[in-house]
């Protein structure tokens, strides 16, 4: 026998074991300072949430950045950042409601915390908010129009002087993909949606309708209270894997609008087709396929007015450098005659088409959908 060889296996396993017990003291020690809240603590930092996101939305509305501020640690950068986004997304909003001659009148956040934990009196807290966005044009205020916008929120609260404030906050969010309106011609685009009356949607077919209604059921997070802000359960989310909203645009065309499946465009047990779930693999195949062909494409102010063409069981393709990443479905329009869609991945129920998508480097894709 090797004796050197053996005391050489003897030192592995006994490094080995020293190791596995480091891991095991380090996961008891993780496991004690972080641990489920009382039914006390709970109902605290839920009522301190519910109070975050009614001042967060009443700044919005006012304008008023000092209504939140106090709400965050500036003393961290992560704090900080989260700051700063919601007042890009503050501006962003007030913007896109001036070029489309809007006021937003009211905000009102429906807060479901799902998952509280307290490390040492600071809570990571996991969440949805279900946020109602009413607004009216600035012609016809009596007239109300309402949007609903779903998001999951991943934030962290500490304690600073007695109060507990963000320190950092994630959320998948729907204005994310722009902030930026200066690359339009707003005055001219608001003349002329000004100019808009309401559309009468009395005639659409059976199968328009019923994808509308599917879609509002199924709309995640944007949906109604009754509907449980859930997905349909027959199907995969595939939000973890990159997206949902051609998963959610091919349900609304099968289930809602009884488009039949074939080899090309298919889901099952076994999981989906590219055309199914991909988004720009879903444009071509509607477009290639006959089952689909496109009213206009390009830069908003250049299909802004066809636009108007738009009907529910339609649908918008999102456009960047190239590649279509987002598919939204037509299930409504505004007392405009503004065609308004629903999505996944940011939940979006009934929201005007382009909010959250401007940008010059943005190019949209109207798709009429044959019945």
């Amino acid at each position: 026998m090797n004796f050197c060889k053996a005391k050489k296996s003897q030192s592995y396993v006994t490094r080995f074991f020293i190791f596995i017990i480091l891991l095991i003291t380090i996961q008891i020690c993780t496991a004690s300072s972080t641990y489920a809240v009382t039914d006390e603590e709970k109902k605290e930092v839920t009522s301190y949430i519910d109070q975050i996101f009614l001042k967060r939305n009443k700044a919005i509305l006012s304008g008023d950045l000092k209504l939140i501020q106090s709400l965050y640690n500036m003393d961290t950068k992560y704090g900080t950042w989260a700051y700063e986004y919601e007042k890009r997304k503050m501006d962003y909003i007030n913007n896109w409601a001036q070029k489309q001659g809007v006021k937003f009148i009211s905000i009102t956040p429906t807060v479901l915390v799902k998952k509280i934990r307290n490390n040492d009196n600071n809570f990571s807290v996991y969440l949805l908010c279900s946020t109602e966005y009413k607004y009216v044009y600035e012609d016809h205020p009596e007239v109300q129009n309402t949007s609903r916008i779903g998001t999951y929120h991943n934030l962290q609260l500490m304690n600073k002087d007695h109060s507990l404030v963000i320190s950092k906050e994630w959320y998948k969010d729907p204005f994310a993909n722009s902030l930026d309106l200066g690359n339009i011609k707003a005055d001219s685009i608001k003349k002329y949606i000004l100019s808009q009356s309401s559309r009468d949607l009395s005639t659409l077919s059976q199968r328009r309708i019923k994808a509308s209604e599917y879609a509002d059921k199924y709309c995640g997070a944007a949906s109604l209270a009754e509907y449980k802000y859930k997905y349909n359960k027959k199907y995969r989310d595939y939000n973890p894997k990159g997206g949902d909203c051609a998963n959610f645009a091919s349900q609304i065309l099968f289930e809602g609008a009884n488009f039949k499946k074939n080899s090309a465009w298919n889901y099952d047990k076994n999981g989906a087709t590219k055309a199914w779930l991909n988004a720009d693999s879903f444009k071509n195949y509607m477009n290639y396929s006959g089952r689909a062909s496109t009213i206009a494409y390009g830069s908003y102010d250049k299909v802004y007015k066809a636009s108007y063409k738009l009907l529910p069981g339609d649908f918008v393709a999102y456009e960047k450098k190239n590649d279509i990443t987002h598919i939204s479905v037509v299930t409504g329009v505004d007392s405009r005659g503004y065609s308004l869609v629903s999505c996944h991945n940011s939940d979006r129920s009934k929201v005007p088409w382009d909010l959250g998508w401007s940008d010059k480097n943005i190019k949209f894709w109207l798709i009429r959908v044959h019945y």
